[in-house]
């Protein structure tokens, strides 16, 4: 390792020592964020963007093939707007921004710089729903939210983040429901397809649903370090928020109905949970499908003749072929090239010099594992198509068996403390009553909450893990971000 890779590498905590301080490390050193002076704000730097924008496109492309149209609302809630839902309000109360100036005058009514935009649409969709011929509405819209958080963390948890979130209207309360389980699964599919993120389905309980929803569904994943992350939501809200806001429609029989809706979201913290599975203390490790990058080429010798028309060929045939790829023909050392895109996470590194030319051959080296292998130059393409394949493939894997490992089963509240006490944190999969006061003892004994009831249910007792009760559900249980 040269001296220069040794110094990129220090710059890292390791997460073994300090995990917190080690993704602190990772998203300063690679560029993806800068602190500002607007407190609890974060500027995503160029190479962060990037990734967004490539989770972007791809689920854009997912909500679009599902028939979903994009819209923007306005950022700004009038309070009379915002008071109609009483739950959903009353949730979001201690986030909420208010604007009470508009330049040097008080405004009559204070405004909510948006959490959400169940409101927003709500007052939309009762000037253009009117007939079961306007159903339904299938809208996305992709832009900023402010929640007033008191604790933050870049991606993870922001006083302004970016997201997308999915608003719906139906006819009937089935369809509303099918299209709340139909967009968790194109989220689970994009992270188990896209991010190589393996997440647990399931429904939240009746304590941590969404402010004003009936049910909320969720995904949740599990970190390198044992903890729990919410990865994304998909709201179903029945008939509550057309009564509030007086949404109705006339039937194909001429009788007045309320329509059903839903809602969900996914935001920037998605890139958080690329960095806390998939890093390591060398830096990032990007899944090639969000990589800005996914393929460097590192030319060795560039002074000596042919060397740089070579890499500059094989840079044309990879970007020919779709795939996002740099020439590196800069003046840095190769050692300095191999830590900076090691620590930028890029999934494949090419190295040829004037040996490799001479053989007909180049070096292919894969972020996730350190293997590098001589490949031909006549399957070139092919080869560097089939390691980005196993970069991702690799990911998975590595995720999933780093859940396995870490997910454990009790049946009893003593068992879930010596399990956390000796093996620290992971998913806790327990029965349960259904009685909001087990799940909150649960928590107050142990320090782990409920995360979801999973659709793939296991049947560990059937007593609940608190009380001793008829269990109804097996519940996942852990510490989260």
């Amino acid at each position: 390792m040269a001296k220069n890779d040794k110094k990129m590498v220090n710059a890292i905590t390791s997460m073994e020592e300090d995990f917190a301080q080690w993704y602190t490390d990772i998203v300063k050193k690679a560029e993806l964020i800068a602190y500002t002076s607007v407190k609890g704000c974060m500027v995503i730097r160029p190479y962060g963007y990037a990734i967004w924008e490539n989770i972007q496109r791809i689920l854009d492309g997912m909500f679009k093939a599902t028939g979903h149209e994009n819209v923007n609302m306005p950022m700004f809630i009038p309070e009379s707007l915002l008071q109609k839902e009483k739950d959903h309000v009353e949730g979001f109360a201690p986030e909420v921004a208010w604007v009470t100036m508009g330049g040097n005058n008080k405004l009559e009514e204070r405004l909510c710089v948006r959490p959400t935009s169940e409101t927003l649409f709500c007052d939309h969709y009762k000037d253009i729903v009117h007939s079961y011929r306007d159903l339904p509405k299938l809208y996305n819209q992709w832009v900023s939210v402010v929640r007033w958080e008191k604790t933050t963390r870049p991606f993870l948890r922001s006083r302004e983040f970016l997201w997308q979130e999915g608003h719906t209207i139906h006819a009937t309360a089935q369809e509303a429901i099918e299209e709340t389980e139909r967009m968790l699964n194109v989220y689970a599919k994009f992270c188990e397809d896209a991010l190589a993120l393996p997440v647990v389905r399931g429904q939240k309980t009746e304590s941590d649903k969404f402010a004003g929803a009936e049910a909320t569904y969720a995904i949740e994943a599990l970190m390198h370090d044992g903890k729990a992350l919410q990865a994304g939501t998909s709201h179903y809200f029945g008939d509550g928020f057309a009564r509030a806001f007086d949404i109705q429609y006339a039937d194909k029989d001429n009788t007045l109905k309320y329509p059903h809706q839903t809602s969900w979201g996914v935001t920037t913290r998605l890139i958080g949970a690329i960095i806390m599975t998939h890093g390591d203390n060398n830096g990032l490790v990007l899944p090639p499908a969000v990589a800005p990058i996914q393929v460097v080429i590192v030319p060795a010798a560039m002074h000596k003749e042919g060397v740089l028309e070579k890499a500059t060929a094989l840079y044309e045939q990879l970007k020919a072929a779709g795939i996002r790829v740099k020439l590196d023909d800069s003046d840095n050392s190769p050692g300095w090239k191999f830590a900076e895109y090691e620590m930028k996470g890029v999934p494949v590194r090419v190295e040829i010099g004037p040996r490799d030319i001479a053989a007909n051959q180049c070096v292919i080296a894969t972020r996730h594992d350190g293997e590098k292998e001589n490949v031909s130059l006549d399957s070139f393409v092919e080869s560097v198509q089939q390691k980005l394949q196993a970069v991702h493939d690799g990911l998975f894997q590595a995720a999933l068996e780093n859940r396995e490992r870490r997910t454990y089963q009790c049946t009893t509240i003593d068992e879930i403390r010596q399990t956390l006490a000796e093996k620290g944190d992971g998913f806790i999969e327990a029965m349960w009553c259904g009685e909001e006061a087990c799940e909150d003892e649960v928590k107050a004994q142990t320090g782990v909450g409920s995360r979801c009831i999973p659709f793939a249910q296991k049947t560990l007792s059937d007593k609940c893990v608190c009380c001793g009760k008829p269990a109804k559900h097996m519940v996942l249980w852990g510490n989260a971000y």
